[in-house]
């Protein structure tokens, strides 16, 4: 008995092929720039991981393993990012590259940790609040020295207290019992930007969620400055949440309260939220201002500087309440310091190309007047600079007596997060001025306007002269090292100087040498000489080729005089040659040596 064929009907045949025709296929498939994303997510977890694992093989072999099983997962996730034909599958890839990192994350912290001067003195101002101590306004020097670096200010001092707002500090104090040094403070910025980059992966939308891996947890970058205690990590993390889709804020809500207390809890950790707040704020109101009209718009505005302003008190009270003077003026005090000049910006006009200036005080007034350009500018033409909110601010700090690149580099994730959902269209109808509209050439002279002032400013003090000639004329030294200098110090210009001097050789400041004879000031048009001492008794001659600069640097008014000196080390005799044993006019002199009229 044969068994009769059954045949599919057509309509179960084509239900069998549905799915593979379906009209959402395409959404299914990832989109090749999604992959090619994930990839450089992936990739960017290999830089600095060497380093870590040859640091762990030797002392910690455990975490040495768990970094080799995080190198099979990059690779494992390398090759199935580029063969998975699902989204899905390639959307938990990128859960993996995240907590890839996450992993890799914590196991730098645990081997390659490093103290900072920001990461000491945070900590010790955590055990100074669990004593009941003062915490503002305290210098702390024995904390320095043995690679941590000192902050030299024109007044020939150091700065020794603690400078920030408060809230890292009392995030630190419970996990004081974890160990010594500063290791308890770098444990909370190490998790504020882990946790940081979960919460910015999962505000992205999902395409977009291993550029959050990449640019807060790969690279290298941010983690380094985890390791190191900067209070600025914990305040990025407290920003992400606000700056993703910040073009929201003031329409009401739970989300509008969270990101508001978020400001205000960042304003309370550092200095730097300071700058972006106005930025954000005056885009909110010409946002909120197009819906809502003024009166809105300033109640939406208002309840979030009523929100942040809050939190920021509620963070700050206790030190407000117990030491409100050194409070004030310490968590100012980066501004008001008057540390020396540093950075990658227009300053090194003066540190490096020139033998300094006489007006460094007008590279502080390029930077404010730069910002407060940007700012009306941001105002007058917010359709336009809306979507770069998160980054104006800090082309401010390039033009500032302290222009370093940790400044802009410690708030790029802040760039991805607005370019990402914030996009151009959302300030097609943000109010703004209406007496410019229509005439580009006016737009153009108002910005050039407000900008000018800025580098006019910054051209002042390039082509400041420094006011000291400096000639070195005497040292007094071993084949190696250097222990005093005697220098013919002339004033040119007419007001009374107090100068005080070091010796650099690379990119960064060094300690100031002591003056071990030499009047407190020099007068106008007047010529002094000064005998100094090296830190510590002796300074070691670099190899040759090395650039040797000795500056002095005054607090009022703010100069700086550089000179070049030279000073090559002197050949060593081998131990027992015919050199080494000396001659008739060499006996006993085994101390340093002192040598006149030495060149400059």
């Amino acid at each position: 008995m044969q068994l009769a064929e059954v045949r599919p009907s057509t309509s179960s045949r084509w239900a069998r092929l549905r799915p593979l025709v379906a009209p959402d296929e395409p959404e299914r498939t990832p989109a090749q720039w999604h992959r090619v994303l994930t990839l450089l997510a992936d990739i960017s977890l290999f830089i600095g991981t060497r380093d870590v694992w040859t640091s762990a093989a030797s002392h910690q072999p455990l975490i040495a393993a768990v970094i080799s099983l995080c190198y099979a997962s990059i690779l494992v996730t390398g090759v199935l990012t580029l063969v998975v034909r699902n989204s899905r599958s390639l959307a938990r890839l990128d859960l993996v590259v995240l907590v890839t990192a996450v992993i890799l994350a914590y196991c730098a912290l645990a081997v390659k940790h490093g103290f900072s001067d920001e990461s000491i003195l945070t900590t010790q101002a955590a055990r100074e609040l669990l004593h009941g101590h003062p915490v503002y306004g305290q210098p702390w020097p024995w904390l320095f020295g043995h690679g941590i670096a000192y902050t030299p200010t024109v007044t020939g001092g150091y700065d020794y207290t603690y400078g920030y707002p408060p809230l890292t500090a009392l995030l630190t104090a419970p996990l004081l019992w974890l160990g010594h040094g500063a290791i308890p403070e770098t444990l909370v910025t190490t998790t504020a930007i882990t946790l940081g980059a979960v919460v910015m992966w999962r505000m992205l939308p999902t395409p977009w969620r291993s550029a959050a891996t990449m640019v807060c947890l790969g690279f290298g970058m941010v983690p380094t400055y985890a390791r190191l205690g900067y209070p600025a990590v914990v305040a990025l993390a407290l920003l992400i949440p606000v700056v993703v889709r910040w073009t929201r804020m003031g329409a009401g809500g739970p989300a509008d309260w969270v990101r508001a207390a978020c400001l205000g809890a960042a304003c309370a950790t550092q200095q730097l939220p300071w700058f972006l707040a106005p930025f954000l704020l005056a885009g909110v109101f010409a946002l909120r201002r197009s819906e809502l009209g003024m009166r809105g718009a300033a109640a939406a505005v208002g309840r979030i500087v009523g929100i942040a302003a809050g939190t920021w008190l509620l963070i700050n009270v206790y030190f407000i309440v117990s030491e409100p003077r050194t409070w004030l003026s310490g968590i100012v005090l980066p501004i008001t310091q008057g540390a020396v000049i540093h950075g990658q910006g227009l300053v090194g006009i003066s540190l490096y190309y020139t033998d300094g200036s006489d007006r460094l005080t007008w590279y502080s007034h390029a930077s404010m007047l730069l910002l407060a350009g940007l700012l009306v500018l941001f105002v007058l033409f917010v359709r336009r600079l809306g979507p770069a909110a998160t980054v104006l601010p800090w082309c401010a700090f390039f033009l500032a007596t302290r222009s370093q690149d940790g400044y802009y580099l410690l708030m790029t994730p802040l760039w991805l997060a607005a370019a990402v959902t914030v996009p151009p269209t959302a300030f097609t109808t943000a109010w703004q001025p209406r007496l410019l509209h229509g005439r580009r050439v006016a737009r153009m002279v108002v910005a050039g306007a407000l900008v000018a002032p800025s580098l006019v400013a910054v051209a002042v003090a390039a082509t400041g002269r420094p006011p000291l000639r400096m000639r070195t004329t005497a040292v007094s030294r071993t084949p190696l090292t250097v222990s005093t200098l005697g220098i013919q110090v002339r004033n040119s210009g007419d007001a009374a100087l107090q100068p005080h001097f070091m010796v650099t050789t690379g990119q960064g400041m060094s300690r100031y040498w002591t003056v071990l004879d030499g009047p407190s000031s020099v007068a106008g048009h007047t010529t002094a000489t000064y005998r100094i001492q090296a830190p510590g008794g002796s300074f070691v001659i670099p190899k040759k080729g090395t650039r040797i600069r000795l500056r002095a640097f005054s607090a009022s008014p703010m100069t700086l005089s550089s000179q070049d000196i030279r000073l090559e080390r002197e050949q060593v005799p081998l131990k027992g040659s015919k050199d080494a044993k000396g001659s008739k006019g060499s006996k006993g002199s085994k101390g340093p040596k002192t040598s006149k009229g030495a060149t400059s």
